[in-house]
């Protein structure tokens, strides 16, 4: 099918109409613009989210939020697809060629859903399964107790070197040789360094494990050239498209040509039903966003803001885990200052500083999780880092006008200027 546009024919799409919410539900009205007040007078330090772009929100509000679309192109279960078959074909073609892999599926909800639906490709409940440690850095999916995961599948979690907090390699593959996983996942939450996907795919090789990279924060910096790509060594990749792809809530997964049909067939009808066909046009927006000049020096300047915050942080005495970051996250504890991370995250939100808390590596304390995706998206850099990571401490240390000072750094850098 091809998108054609008669002139003749006045139809413009949908747009989100703010004013009409107001009238109609002048409740919920409040609430949206109060979490636009909130994100436009606070700092988003959350290595998890990010702002996408007025295009992208186009698109999360159009037309396709209506259309139920079970199935992929050309092979719905549902009339009247034709647009939303094109949607996601462009969808797939642009995650494609973005990411240089054979096969995208652009349908998952989550991060999560997206490694569900990669074990359901390749696994059995009961299989072994090798991947990072909960404690230090692993997500729920890879095998928390109260997770799915912990539930149908044997992991064993693998750590980090005590001091340096990096990867411990040989301890991967002494693990991976004595239990002989059916798979290995190397992704993490909290771990700020690259991994080397080369290594664990030799590890995977060894053993006759599947490869499954968790690329859910990296993913946005691969896609920048910021970062290594695992998709020339994992059988499979999970990723999310918001963080710093800055694509909207959701979840993919790249492969191969030889497990397309695997993953499609887990991903629906196994796991999933019908696809938001709104938000995978969204997904379409912020691929081929990505594709752009601009968000190379992006990525670029995601990385360097994080490095700088990073030293900002320790010069101020905050003990920085890995002794710096690789990425757009950064893991830091407070314990140095004589503050607790329940305490520091309370202050840091008093004045306006949103951030995320995390586990610290062989530690019993939690460490406080940052990022400088959204920051960077709001054209912060360097000189703003230094300042943020001064501001950080001086909440920290109950200093007054904190909170005024967030809020005027804020004011100078609107994420939706106008």
């Amino acid at each position: 099918m091809t998108v054609t546009h008669s002139p003749a024919i006045d139809v413009q799409p949908w747009p989100a109409d703010f004013e009409a919410l107001q009238r109609q539900d002048p409740q919920l009205a409040d609430v949206l613009a109060g979490e636009t007040e909130r994100v436009s007078t606070t700092l988003q330090l959350g290595a998890a989210e990010n702002f996408s772009s007025p295009a992208v929100l186009a698109a999360l509000g159009s037309a396709l939020a209506n259309k139920y679309a079970e199935g992929y192109p050309g092979a719905r279960h549902h009339g009247g697809c034709g647009y939303a078959d094109l949607a996601e074909e462009i969808a797939v073609q642009r995650a494609a060629a973005l990411f240089g892999t054979e096969h995208a599926n652009v349908q998952p909800h989550s991060g999560s859903s997206a490694v569900l639906a990669a074990y359901a490709a390749l696994l059995r409940p009961g299989d072994t399964v090798l991947a990072m440690g909960l404690g230090v850095g692993g997500h729920l999916t890879h095998g928390s107790p109260a997770n799915f995961s912990g539930r149908w599948f044997e992991f064993v979690g693998y750590g980090v070197e005590a001091e340096s907090g990096l990867v411990d390699y040989a301890q991967v593959r002494e693990l991976a040789d004595r239990h002989r996983p059916k798979a290995i996942v190397c992704g993490a939450i909290s771990y700020p360094r690259h991994l080397d996907y080369a290594a664990f795919r030799e590890v995977a090789d060894e053993c006759g494990a599947y490869l499954i990279a968790d690329a859910a924060h990296p993913i946005g910096l691969v896609a920048g050239g910021a970062a290594p790509s695992p998709v020339p060594y994992a059988d499979l990749v999970c990723a999310t498209t918001h963080k710093v792809l800055r694509g909207p809530r959701g979840g993919m997964i790249l492969c191969g040509a030889e497990l397309a049909e695997r993953v499609d067939r887990a991903v629906f009808p196994f796991t999933q039903g019908g696809a938001q066909m709104h938000t995978i046009a969204a997904k379409a927006v912020a691929f081929g966003e990505a594709a752009g000049p601009a968000f190379t020096g992006y990525a670029h300047r995601t990385v360097a803001n994080a490095r700088a915050l990073a030293e900002g942080l320790a010069e101020e005495g905050l003990s920085v885990i890995t002794g710096g970051t690789d990425t757009h996250l950064i893991v830091a504890d407070p314990a140095p200052l004589g503050i607790d991370t329940a305490t520091a995250r309370g202050r840091l939100a008093a004045a306006g500083l949103v951030l995320e808390t995390c586990g610290l590596p062989y530690g019993t304390e939690r460490g406080l999780r940052l990022g400088t995706a959204a920051l960077s998206t709001q054209g912060m850099g360097r000189p703003e880092m230094s300042r943020i990571a001064g501001l950080c401490a001086a909440a920290l240390r109950e200093e007054p006008g904190v909170r005024q000072a967030v809020r005027e750094l804020a004011g100078d850098f609107p994420p939706y200027p106008g």
